[in-house]
Parts: C-alpha cells; sequence; structure tokens
C-alpha cells in the first residue's frame, strides 16, 4: 500500500502536466466534463459489481449537488485556470494550506480546541507560503496575483467539500459518495459542454490520450488506491502522502514545462510542505476529546 500511494503521488503530480497540455486546446470546464465522465463510467463499473441498493436519498440531492460545485466544478475551475498566471509547482505548495484552513475552520465553527504543537505548526506554514509570495511581489500586478488568489481559492473550496462529504460519509459508502458527486458534476457541466459544442476541437490521439490517462489513470486508479489505502493505512498516514505532490509536480514542471521557481520559493515550498506534514501527524495523535 505503501508503494502504490508513492506511486499514485508521482500519477498526480505528472497530471498537472497532462492537464496543462490539454488546456491549450480544451477549456477548464470542457476538461472537467471529459475527466470526469470517464472517472463516472469506471467508477459505475466498480459499483454495479461491488455494491447494491439506492444510489441516494431525496434530501442529499441539495448536498451532492452543493459538493459537486464545490469541489469539482469551482475547484477545479480556479485550479486549471491558475494554471495561466503561475507554475504549477506553487500551486500544490500553496494546496498543502490545505490543513491550516482546515484546523482554523474547526476551531471557529465547530469550537473543536487543538494542541499548541498543530497551532505552532499552522503559522510555520503560513511563513512559508509568505516567503513563497514575497518573493513575487514585484510581478503580483502583472497577473500571478490571480494565480495566488485561485490558488486559495482552491484551498478554501476543498476545505468547504471536505466538510460537507464528511456528513455525507455518514449515510453512505465511499464508492456510492464518489459515484454521486461524478453524475452530479457531469450533470451539471453537460449544459455547458452542449451550448459549446461547437468550439470543441479535434479529438486527436493526442488529446483522447490526455483524457483517458486523467480520467481512468488519474481520477479513477487514484480513487481506488486512496479509498484503500483509507482503509488499509488509515485517513491521517493517508493524508501526509499528498504534501509530497509539490515535490513530484516540481519534478515534473521542471522536467517537462521548463519551469524553475526561485530559490527563496524552493525554501518556503520547503518549509510548508514539512509544516503541512507536522500538522496533520500532530493533529493525527490528537485524542477523540480534543478534537471535539
Amino acid at each position: 500500500m505503501y508503494f502504490l500511494m508513492c506511486a499514485i503521488m508521482f500519477v498526480w503530480g505528472f497530471d498537472y502536466v497532462v492537464v496543462k497540455n490539454a488546456l491549450y486546446v480544451l477549456d477548464p470546464l470542457t476538461l472537467v466534463f471529459f475527466k470526469y465522465l470517464l472517472a463516472l463510467f469506471l467508477v459505475l463499473a466498480i459499483r454495479l459489481k461491488a455494491e447494491k441498493g439506492p444510489l441516494f436519498k431525496k434530501k442529499d440531492v441539495g448536498l451532492f449537488i452543493v459538493c459537486a460545485i464545490f469541489g469539482d466544478i469551482l475547484y477545479h475551475f480556479s485550479e486549471y485556470t491558475a494554471m495561466s498566471y503561475m507554475q504549477v509547482s506553487l500551486i500544490t505548495i500553496i494546496l498543502c494550506f490545505v490543513p491550516v484552513m482546515s484546523i482554523a475552520i474547526e476551531r471557529v465553527m465547530y469550537k473543536r480546541r487543538t494542541s499548541a504543537k498543530v497551532v505552532i505548526g499552522a503559522f510555520v506554514c503560513i511563513f512559508g507560503v509568505a516567503l513563497i509570495i514575497g518573493i513575487d511581489w514585484d510581478i503580483l500586478l502583472r497577473g500571478r496575483l490571480i494565480g495566488y488568489l485561485l490558488a486559495f481559492a482552491c484551498v478554501a473550496l476543498w476545505n468547504t467539500y471536505n466538510f460537507i462529504t464528511a456528513a455525507l460519509h455518514e449515510r453512505y459508502t465511499t464508492i456510492t459518495l464518489t459515484l454521486n458527486q461524478l453524475i452530479c458534476t457531469c450533470l451539471l457541466l453537460c449544459p455547458y459542454v452542449l451550448f459549446n459544442i461547437e468550439k470543441l476541437p479535434e479529438f486527436t490521439p493526442v488529446l483522447i490520450g490526455r483524457l483517458l490517462y486523467l480520467g481512468l489513470a488519474s481520477a479513477g486508479a487514484g480513487f481506488l488506491i486512496q479509498v484503500r489505502s483509507l482503509l488499509v493505512l488509515g485517513p491521517t498516514v493517508s493524508a501526509l502522502f499528498s504534501n509530497f505532490l509539490p515535490v513530484t509536480t516540481t519534478f515534473f514542471g521542471w522536467l517537462f514545462l521548463g519551469e524553475i521557481i526561485a530559490p527563496i520559493q524552493f525554501v518556503g515550498g520547503a518549509i510548508v510542505v514539512a509544516a503541512g506534514f507536522y500538522v496533520i501527524r500532530e493533529k493525527g495523535k490528537q485524542p477523540k476529546t480534543l478534537r471535539k
């Protein structure tokens, strides 16, 4: 399982390279539609074989729609659009800020306490982000500010998605929950794609290959490995692997996209990744009574 989780970090790191190249011919929302449509077929096949029973309860339809809008459509639109303004490596580093915002949300909205070590780790993470943005101060007004705003929007959107999904997890299995969100995402994006169908490019073998990679390898296989990891390794250990994503993304961005980040940004990124790793680990050690 450790080997598979390490492998999927490379798959997801290369995902950004594939997406950035695909965005030259497809707009962000159209790309999300085809990526999730392919993943939908895979997860549907798994669900038909592994589980039975109704897909959803009527009272939860609204929550599934909200999850699809925040966690899939708006999140990926912001993430993919940010790629036009900044390096993919910087985007993934900013996304390591997710657990820090999660702690703040839990404290403000749910009155959950946390340990001093976690709070210190969160502030160190903020310092690392400040280093990354500070070096770009001279070019923020030339477009990169939009990229950073979109990246931080992803952090907020993903946290919103996580807290809503956590409530739904009490009533649905992971496969059924994911399938419902995939269905909602595809249905919501279908009118947009049909309205812009004349603008769709020619689906060349290269483009088809990229979509297959994104839909089946990244979204499909990635989902299966992640779900299995939650069972075998547990949620805390599984979450720690995501903090290695900036490493693989930076490597592939340098190798295939020629992206280079400044030395001080590299230091800031290392601080963010290490602090995020520490925050998740320490938070996982806290007893349930402390988290409530």
